[in-house]
Formats: C-alpha cells, sequence, structure tokens
C-alpha cells in the first residue's frame, strides 16, 4: 500500500507559477513511477506528466511541454511539479499517482495508487 498526499494547489494568477509535490509513505517509493494528471470541471482526467523510477526519463502532455517539470527526490519519497506561464485551461484539480514498475506512457487506468488531489485555479 502507498499512500499520497499533493500539496501545493491555490490561486494564481495567469502567467504565474506553482509547485506542487506529492509526499509518498507505504512501499519503497524507488520501485514506482509517478505521474500527475489532473481535471477540470465536466472533463475527463487527463495525463500531465510523468518520471520514471530513476527520474531518468521523463512524458508530457502536449499541452504542458516547455511550462511544466517533473522532478523526484527518492531521498524524501516526494514527486514535484513546477508549473511555469500559467494559464486559465490549466485550472483543474491535480492528482499524483504512482505505478509499480510502470512505464512514463501507461495509460492513467496502470497507476496503481493515487492521491487526493490538490486544487490549482488560475485567473485570467
Amino acid at each position: 500500500q502507498v499512500q499520497l498526499v499533493e500539496s501545493g494547489g491555490g490561486l494564481v494568477q495567469a502567467g504565474g507559477s506553482l509547485r506542487l509535490s506529492c509526499a509518498a509513505s507505504g512501499r519503497t517509493f524507488s520501485n514506482y513511477a509517478m505521474g500527475w494528471f489532473r481535471q477540470a470541471p465536466g472533463k475527463e482526467r487527463e495525463f500531465v506528466a510523468a518520471i520514471s523510477w530513476t527520474g531518468g526519463n521523463t512524458n508530457y502532455a502536449d499541452s504542458v511541454k516547455g511550462r511544466f517539470t517533473i522532478s523526484r527526490d527518492n531521498a524524501k519519497n516526494t514527486v514535484h511539479l513546477r508549473m511555469n506561464s500559467l494559464k486559465a485551461e490549466d485550472t483543474a484539480v491535480y492528482y499524483c499517482a504512482a505505478d509499480l514498475w510502470g512505464s512514463v506512457y501507461g495509460p492513467p487506468s496502470g497507476y496503481d495508487y493515487w492521491g487526493q488531489g490538490t486544487q490549482v485555479t488560475v485567473s485570467s
């Protein structure tokens, strides 16, 4: 069992930045690929970014490439999502997820554990 707790969400103006964090506890964190997903009101949950076990491989949705950066610290059991140049369309609840031995290209259904989410609101 892995517990995931997100933090760092909030209200920010368009063009601003936020850094989301996800703290993991339970099983060996370094065995999990980690992903960030988001869900806006009335829309399906969508992939944002993922990072491999060692952090050496990453994958981003086209909509966030060049603006968002995912990183992890296996010594601290944390994964981060740095979000720059935020847009109104980035407004959503952001979820952290863990995929045991997973790939950064894996589908949402492949993730084993999910956090409760943190709200990000970007005002235009």
